[in-house]
């Protein structure tokens, strides 16, 4: 089984010139998702970006934050651990290299997670490391997805 997405991403950076000169061009653009919000996006600032606009790394962050979130809340919910709260604060580092270019070098998750029954807590970590093999977009990425779960019990 497989499933395909689709988006419509549009530069709307152009200030008369196009891309005439380094400077002399906004990052800013824009991504539609048939019948959902339309999301603003740039580059980092350190890039020239927009600040108040999502840049393409904080969406990565922001995607493998989320997948794994969806993935550990199905399994606690199939384990019966009752969840009642779950706020990550996730990180990423970023390598810049010489030549302009980059990569991730790691992400870690964060959460901070309220258990209805603390005594579930041993299992509650065991369901992480799942949730992180089921990941679809951690399993997507070349660098290491780590997560480190604090529990508010």
């Amino acid at each position: 089984m497989s499933h395909n997405y689709r988006i419509k991403l549009e530069w709307t950076g152009n200030q008369g010139n196009g891309t005439a000169g380094y400077d002399l061009y906004s990052r800013n653009h824009k991504v539609s998702v048939e019948n959902k919000p339309e999301l603003l996006l740039t580059s980092d600032p350190a890039f020239r970006g927009d600040k108040p606009r999502y840049n393409p790394e904080e969406l990565l962050l922001i995607s493998l934050s989320s997948c794994h979130m969806l993935w550990y809340l199905h399994l606690c919910a199939d384990a019966n651990v009752v969840i009642t709260s779950y706020i990550d604060y996730a990180e990423g580092k970023m390598e810049i290299y010489s030549d302009g270019s980059g990569k991730f070098t790691e992400v870690v998750l964060k959460p901070e997670i309220s258990l209805l029954n603390p005594s579930l807590e041993a299992k509650a970590i065991e369901l992480h490391e799942i949730a992180h093999q089921k990941c679809f977009i951690a399993n997507s990425v070349n660098f290491p997805v780590k997560h480190r779960a604090s529990f508010n019990i």
